[in-house]
């Protein structure tokens, strides 16, 4: 669906955004590009939305160089900016209403897209009076509106409430299952691990890593097991042990504690991707 080789960008004045980068994502996969701000996320996702020209390196999309794409790349395509930016004097509806008619190809119906993220009852509310998180909302719809084969989105929850945060996360994963490749741009690694199906580590305009939340997890985890327990079934305060992963159900101690005490927890020594973006890059996601 999409393949980066040796991607540099310099902006205006010198400033070298990107450098050298490498990667591809397939068909109907979740691809997540993580880092702190500043390393060079937001600049290559202008690169691939065609806003900033003039890079070096080899960008093909939908099996056709980036370059050689005329407008019609953005039937395709759809974006939703960090940042929303809406016409305030408009309704939600009327916001909809008028991305919807620069498409040539099938749309969907405004109503049906302010449902999937909870805004219906404010269709004809003019944007000047909606939160951050309403905004947030509709932004993030208005990219779905042509059925693009390819989404493009900048930190699609920042802002949201948990509930309308996982409501993102439900429309995305149900985007994929309809075939649709997902670039997505952040550094809240929570939501990362989540929904991607791999992951890219970019720091200073360089990618140190990519692979699947899940193989990251388990090759940077210690391979123990915490137990938090009650002794002897009572109210006392938890006590805990750790135990080697790898042979546990031949460790007598380990199965002591389990017939014998009141168990509160139990659970691996997993590495959030948190953890293991600072391990490998040496650097935090602030």
């Amino acid at each position: 669906m999409l393949s980066v080789e040796n991607l540099s960008y310099t902006y205006p004045g010198g400033t070298e955004a990107v450098r050298g980068i490498d990667f591809a994502i397939e068909k109907g996969e979740i691809f997540g590009f993580l880092g702190p701000s500043g390393a060079g996320k937001s600049t290559t996702q202008k690169v691939l939305i065609r806003l900033l020209r003039g890079f070096q390196g080899n960008i093909t999309v939908l099996g056709k160089p980036l370059n050689q794409w005329d407008d019609s790349y953005y039937e395709q395509v759809g974006v939703a900016f960090e940042l929303p930016n809406h016409y305030q004097k408009l309704t939600a509806s009327e916001n909809l209403s008028l991305f919807r008619s620069l498409y040539n190809g099938d749309t969907l119906e405004p109503a049906q897209l302010l449902e999937m993220v909870g805004l219906s009852e404010d269709a004809d509310t003019r944007l000047s009076q909606f939160s951050k998180g309403m905004q947030m909302r509709l932004n993030f719809v208005r990219s779905l509106i042509h059925k693009p084969e390819l989404l493009f989105l900048d930190e699609p929850t920042t802002g949201l409430d948990p509930v309308n945060g996982q409501k993102i996360k439900d429309i995305l994963r149900q985007q994929k299952q309809e075939g649709r490749t997902i670039f997505l741009t952040t550094h809240d690694m929570t939501v990362a691990d989540q929904i991607c199906d791999r992951v890219a580590f970019i720091v200073d305009g360089q990618i140190t890593l990519i692979d699947s939340p899940r193989n990251l997890r388990l090759q940077h985890g210690r391979r123990r097991v915490t137990v938090e327990y009650h002794h002897d079934g009572t109210s006392a305060p938890t006590q805990q042990a750790e135990f080697p992963l790898d042979g546990l159900g031949d460790s007598d101690e380990f199965l002591k504690i389990l017939r014998t005490n009141r168990i509160e927890t139990i659970h691996t020594q997993e590495a959030t991707l948190e953890d293991i973006f600072i391990q490998t890059t040496g650097r935090s996601l602030t």
